[in-house]
């Protein structure tokens, strides 16, 4: 596995390339942004881990500009803004995964495998489709074959994140963390209630089912 690790915190970068090395990965080490801009773009990386507090250019400006010259390599940030906002701008931007600091190193490590799993998708992917279901992520609109679905805004949100991991199963927590900025397990019934209206609308009314639970795992969409 080769990694290009982006963050210029002596104490967490020395934290994360131990932990790497430890898993025999081959990591890049840079501290500035423009200087991980020409080092991601020579060479074939597996995974970038980009900081989003970099001396000189904003960590997600260089990821913009990485996704703008086309590089498609999985990249994850790392940032001390854990607000809903921050993440949703991170992974608009153009990020595959967004870890909040301070974090364990064996989450950071399982993101990684999962972002080496997953199928990849350009940056630039504008409209999603799975079956007969259609998500055009610039205009926000939904449909399954020539209906349109009103969908709330957390109900687009965990469709789409659905959609960009097809086939690949979405936990409970995952949805937690993503849709609502949840680091714990509030003990409610909110993800369920949501998948509930999504599956009502998206599958309801329509011949095959393309939302399916995991009986304890989670949720997966596929093709039928």
């Amino acid at each position: 596995m080769k990694v290009l690790l982006v963050e210029d915190n002596d104490e967490t970068a020395a934290f994360i390339l131990r932990g790497l090395a430890e898993q025999g990965a081959v990591v890049e080490h840079r501290t500035d942004a423009k200087e991980a801009l020409i080092a991601a773009a020579d060479q074939d990386l597996d995974v970038i881990i980009f900081d989003r507090m970099l001396p000189g250019m904003d960590g997600l400006d260089a990821v913009r500009l990485l996704r703008a010259s086309h590089v498609e390599t999985p990249i994850l940030i790392l940032s001390a803004r854990s607000g809903i906002d921050d993440r949703v701008d991170g992974l608009s931007g153009g990020a595959d995964d967004y870890l909040v600091k301070p974090f364990a190193f064996e989450e950071l490590l399982a993101r990684i495998h999962a972002l080496l799993r997953r199928p990849p998708i350009a940056a630039d992917t504008t409209e999603l489709r799975i079956a007969d279901l259609h998500l055009d992520r610039l205009k926000r609109i939904v449909s399954r074959g020539n209906v349109t679905l009103d969908l709330s805004p957390h109900e687009y949100r965990i469709l789409e994140y659905l959609m960009l991991n097809e086939g690949q199963i979405v936990t409970r927590t995952m949805l937690l963390e993503r849709i609502w900025g949840y680091r714990f397990d509030p003990k409610t019934s909110l993800v369920q209630t949501h998948i509930s209206r999504l599956r009502a609308k998206v599958d309801k009314s329509f011949p095959t089912e393309l939302i399916k639970t995991i009986r304890g795992s989670g949720y997966v969409i596929t093709a039928p």
